[in-house]
C-alpha cells in the first residue's frame, strides 16, 4: 500500500466511511444510514463549492441521456478520449475549457445542510434543472429499484428494502419512494428558481420531440456555441439505439464503472423505453384512474405537470 495515500485527509474520510457503513465495525443500520447520507452530502458540498455550473434532477428523469450527449459533444470539440461520462472535473483535467459540472440530484446534500424546505446552498450557482412527468418518473425509478438498485442504496434511499416485495402500482403511490416524494421534490425546486443566480429548467418531454433545441440550450448555458453538427453528432449518439447498445457492450463508463443493464431482461436496462406517457402501458384502468384522482387533487403541478 501507497502509505502516502493516507496523508490526504479525503483517503482517510472515504476509510472510515468504509469502515463504518459497511459493516467492519458494529454500529446500527439506522445510524450507519444516517452516517453515509450526511457524508455523502458533505461529499457533494465539497464539489458544488468549486463547480462552475450544476445539472439537478430527481432520479430517472434523463440525466444519463443528457450527460451522454454533452460528453460526447465536448470530447469531440475538445478531441478527448471517448468513452468516459463527464464526471464533474475528469474532462476540465483534461483540458480546463472544459467547464466543472456538478450532476446531483441534491438529495445527500439535505442531510449534511439540513435544508429541508429549501435549496439555499445552490442559490449562488449556475443551475439547469432537468425535470420529467412525475409518474413517468415514478415508473422507472420501480424498475431502477426492482432490477438495478444495489442493497444498500435502497436502505440509504428508504425504498423497499433488499428482498421485499411491492407490486409496481404500491410503489408508485408510496409516499417513501413514489408519487407524492416527486412532486413535492419538483415543488420545492419550483419556488426555488426566483433565488437562484442563474437558472434554466429543461424537460424530459422536450428532448424527446426534438433532442436537438433543448442541448443548444443547455451548452449555450454553460458559455459553449456548438454548430449544428456537433449537435447533430452529440444528438446521434445519444439516441435510444446507441445508448442501448453502447449500454450493452458497456462502451461508456461513468465515474470509472461501465454501464451495464442489471440482468438480460430488458427491463433491467438503464436506457429502458423512453416513452413519454409510457406509464399508462403498466397499470389498470382503475389503477390509471385512481394515479388521475390523486394528481387533480395535487393540481396545480409543478412545472404545468
Amino acid at each position: 500500500m501507497d502509505l502516502s495515500l493516507l496523508r490526504n485527509p479525503e483517503n482517510w474520510r472515504d476509510i472510515v466511511r468504509e469502515v463504518v457503513v459497511h459493516g467492519l465495525v458494529v454500529v446500527p443500520r439506522d445510524r450507519r444510514r444516517l452516517l453515509d447520507r450526511r457524508w455523502r452530502g458533505l461529499d457533494e458540498l465539497r464539489r458544488l463549492g468549486s463547480a462552475d455550473t450544476v445539472i439537478v434532477s430527481y432520479g430517472k428523469s434523463g440525466r444519463t441521456w443528457l450527460r451522454v450527449m454533452v460528453s460526447r459533444y465536448f470530447q469531440r470539440r475538445y478531441a478527448l478520449p471517448e468513452g468516459q461520462a463527464l464526471e464533474f472535473d475528469n474532462l476540465y483535467r483534461l483540458n480546463p475549457r472544459v467547464p466543472r459540472i456538478l450532476f446531483t440530484h441534491a438529495n445527500y446534500i439535505r442531510d449534511a445542510t439540513g435544508h429541508w424546505d429549501n435549496r439555499a446552498e445552490f442559490r449562488s450557482k449556475r443551475v439547469l434543472l432537468l425535470v420529467r412527468d412525475p409518474v413517468d418518473t415514478a415508473v422507472s425509478q420501480y424498475y431502477q429499484w426492482r432490477h438495478r438498485m444495489r442493497g444498500w442504496k435502497k436502505i440509504l434511499n428508504d425504498y423497499p428494502p433488499p428482498g421485499a416485495e411491492s407490486s409496481i402500482f404500491d410503489f408508485v403511490m408510496s409516499e417513501r419512494c413514489g408519487l407524492p416524494k416527486i412532486v413535492d421534490y419538483l415543488a420545492v425546486w419550483e419556488r426555488e428558481l426566483p433565488h437562484l443566480r442563474q437558472h434554466e429548467v429543461v424537460s424530459y418531454e422536450e428532448m424527446r420531440k426534438d433532442a436537438a433545441a433543448p442541448l443548444m440550450r443547455v451548452l449555450r448555458f454553460f458559455g459553449e456555441e456548438p454548430s449544428e453538427a456537433e449537435i447533430a453528432d452529440a444528438v446521434a449518439y445519444g439516441s435510444l439505439e446507441n445508448m442501448r447498445a453502447l449500454e450493452a457492450t458497456g462502451g461508456i463508463a461513468f465515474a470509472g464503472r461501465r454501464m451495464k443493464p442489471g440482468s438480460s431482461d430488458p427491463q433491467s436496462f438503464k436506457t429502458r423505453r423512453g416513452k413519454v406517457g409510457g406509464w399508462r402501458d403498466e397499470f389498470t384502468p382503475d389503477q390509471i384512474a385512481t394515479i388521475e384522482a390523486w394528481l387533480a387533487g395535487q393540481a396545480p403541478l409543478p412545472f404545468g405537470y
